[in-house]
């Protein structure tokens, strides 16, 4: 996993097409804008699992999602 630090209105980009935005910090939360082209569907976690356990398949990018990893990363060691 790539652990990344942002401040408000900075941005990562992935694969060249899709743009992840801090919009705001307040709290313990963060708020996320992101851009990516129609053909990437983009979900919550929670919906994501939802998703795949009903056998959702209408959406081109649904058919090649996988379920993510259940509970947080494995931790690594720094470099």
């Amino acid at each position: 996993m790539l652990v990344l630090t942002r401040k408000i209105d900075q941005s990562i980009v992935i694969g060249g097409d899709i743009r992840v935005t801090v919009l705001a910090v307040k709290g313990g939360k963060i708020r996320l804008g992101i851009s990516a082209p129609d053909s990437v569907r983009v979900d919550r976690e929670e919906v994501h699992a939802r998703l795949i356990e009903s056998g959702f398949r209408e959406h081109p990018a649904a058919r090649a999602a996988a379920p993510l990893p259940a509970g947080p990363p494995p931790r690594t060691q720094p470099r």
